[in-house]
């Protein structure tokens, strides 16, 4: 949730005419990751939750391309794009080992 409110204060600053572009997927793509987690996690398999983190996965990539971009074209600070990606890589790990220890509960096939 602190990865979502980072990148709410994050876009507030960019162009008008990237209200709808930009900083749109970026919001979409943050949310997505603790939403995808409680959608997951609400499910009745571990093999369905396995799937919701990697979606979950998926989205924290495209925000992280997205967030690099906002820097190469100058919408905001490296700094505070880089602070933002510190935090995104720790959920990102987070997100790894997750996945990890739910893989490994489920009964492999002979």
């Amino acid at each position: 949730m602190d990865l979502v409110k980072r990148v709410y204060q994050l876009t507030e600053d960019f162009p008008d005419r990237e209200k709808y572009g930009l900083v749109a997927q970026m919001r979409r793509a943050t949310i997505s990751v603790p939403s995808n987690i409680a959608e997951g996690q609400a499910r009745r398999s571990v093999r369905e939750f396995i799937q919701f983190v990697s979606h979950a996965e998926g989205s924290a990539a495209e925000l992280e391309t997205q967030l690099i971009l906002s820097t190469d074209l100058g919408y905001c600070p490296n700094a505070r794009v880089q602070e933002t990606l510190a935090v995104l890589d720790e959920i990102r790990k987070m997100l790894g080992a997750l996945s990890r220890k739910l893989a490994s509960g489920i009964p492999t096939k002979n």
